[in-house]
């Protein structure tokens, strides 16, 4: 017998915080390697699109932004400013 997993059953099993990207604008997220304006683009999210985080944050002193990483719909990190927790 398969059991499908409603959001708070899957939030046990996958931990982590559900959040959406909010661009305050109708352009896209950059998603990046690493916690750095430097670190590569490695893909981009619409505004509007619900991620998975730790909920865990970099400042990085160089750039003076914090940083999320996300791990769902895609792996990478976005700048804190634009994520709503």
């Amino acid at each position: 017998m398969k059991t499908k997993l409603d959001d708070e059953m899957l939030d046990n099993v996958v931990g982590g915080i559900k959040a959406t990207i909010n661009t305050r604008a109708n352009s896209n997220a950059v998603v990046r390697s690493g916690p750095s304006k430097q670190s590569n683009q490695v893909d981009s999210l619409c505004n509007g699109t619900s991620v998975r985080t730790s909920g865990e944050s970099v400042y990085n002193d160089r750039d003076g932004i914090t940083w999320y990483e996300i791990y769902e719909p895609i792996h990478g990190w976005v700048e804190g400013s634009i994520i709503g927790l």
